[in-house]
């Protein structure tokens, strides 16, 4: 399972393995005061198109495709956190104030549709032996 939280946000016991994925640090928070498991800054998106994005929501749609594009470059860091995903909940932190337009967003939906061959794949061979058996 795979979540999304503001890394503002006080953790939670479903939380799971805490992850930041952006590529500077949060404004107003110290290092030793926030739990996080991970900061994967090399999943953010660049500095170039972070900075052209600006979280203007016109942009969106242009971002998330010039993201995914961006994170097709980094599939071993994408398939090991998808196994972290798979083994547990994952969740995704962010700094960005719009919940629903930011770099966190189009990264679950990376991990997702990586994660659905295989769910594809497991289904298939369920119903093999179902109707072999």
């Amino acid at each position: 399972m795979i979540r999304l939280k503001r890394v503002y946000e006080e953790p939670g016991p479903k939380d799971g393995y805490r992850v930041l994925v952006d590529r500077l640090w949060p404004r107003g928070l110290k290092k030793e005061d926030v739990r996080i498991d991970a900061w994967l800054k090399e999943l953010a998106p660049s500095a170039e198109l972070r900075k052209w994005f600006a979280h203007d929501p016109a942009r969106w749609p242009e971002f998330r495709r010039r993201y995914a594009a961006e994170l097709e470059r980094q599939a071993e860091a994408l398939s090991s956190l998808a196994r972290r995903a798979h083994e547990g909940t994952l969740t995704l932190l962010f700094a960005a104030k719009d919940d629903r337009r930011n770099n966190a967003v189009v990264l679950k939906a990376c991990l997702e549709a990586l994660a659905r061959p295989k769910r594809a794949k497991a289904r298939a061979k369920t119903r093999q032996r179902r109707s072999a058996g």
